[in-house]
């Protein structure tokens, strides 16, 4: 091989200290796919996340910081702002890359359709019944599964930002729940460019010219301090807004502006 090959293959390559916050080449994104944890994935959740991860690369283009702030062990909770249904697949990827499979709570109706509920079911996914008593039981199992040491990725504002800029909403408590009664990390993870690749109400990826994606973690939110006492609803709104505050600030550097005032 030449020098001038070796030159090119080693470009191509992508590894997280050398290459980390760089817009991913065609043949970097598909050596970021290499790196995706695959054990406890299931039959149905491992196509899935190899066909769309073909489409992703095809469409396109990653840059990525902050990985290894996701522990590679242990429970971990990885809160992300919402903006597309393309925001699971990217967020995937993302915890994939860091070595670990993502499980996450979803609306029970998704469980009953052809081929996306083995995928959900493959998943070890979590469904959430939407007004019922049993959304009691998505948090005791989401509990439950953290407890057991897996990734549970959350959207805290449980839908897509009507914010018109884009910036994160105030979320659900949820998360800081399932938090407060584990004393497990949580990850924040700012998401952006989904909503160009997949505007709400799109049907088709819009990938031509390739769209950039941007995913950031930051460092636990500190909730140490809140941990201690009861989780009153003052508490708990209190967690959520440091999650959600630890969120938008990822988004912001992402951005390179500031967010509204009246942020979360």
């Amino acid at each position: 091989m030449t020098l001038m090959a070796l030159r090119n293959r080693s470009r191509d390559r992508w590894t997280p200290l050398e290459n980390e916050g760089e817009l991913l080449t065609f043949r970097q994104m598909e050596a970021y796919g290499r790196r995706f944890a695959r054990a406890g994935r299931g039959a149905w959740y491992s196509f899935a996340i190899e066909v769309v991860w073909q489409f992703l690369v095809l469409f396109s283009r990653f840059r990525v910081r902050g990985a290894h702030h996701i522990p590679a062990s242990g429970g971990v909770l990885v809160a992300s702002n919402h903006l597309s249904f393309a925001d699971p697949t990217t967020l995937t990827a993302f915890c994939l890359a860091a070595g670990r499979v993502p499980r996450y709570l979803a609306k029970s109706s998704l469980w009953d359709l052809p081929v996306v509920g083995s995928v959900m079911r493959s998943g070890q996914h979590i469904p959430v019944y939407r007004g019922a008593p049993t959304a009691a039981g998505a948090y005791r199992d989401a509990v439950k599964a953290v407890e057991a040491g897996e990734c549970v990725t959350i959207f805290p504002e449980a839908t897509f930002s009507a914010d018109p800029g884009g910036w994160p909403m105030k979320g659900k408590t949820g998360v800081a729940r399932i938090a407060l009664e584990t004393g497990v990390p949580v990850v924040p993870v700012a998401n952006w460019g989904t909503h160009h690749l997949l505007p709400a109400g799109a049907w088709f990826l819009h990938g031509i010219p390739r769209k950039t994606v941007e995913l950031v973690a930051g460092p636990p939110v500190d909730l140490s301090d809140l941990r201690n006492g009861a989780p009153t609803r003052e508490v708990l709104e209190e967690a959520t807004a440091r999650i959600m505050r630890a969120v938008t600030d990822l988004l912001a550097g992402i951005r390179g502006e500031e967010p509204p005032g009246d942020r979360p």
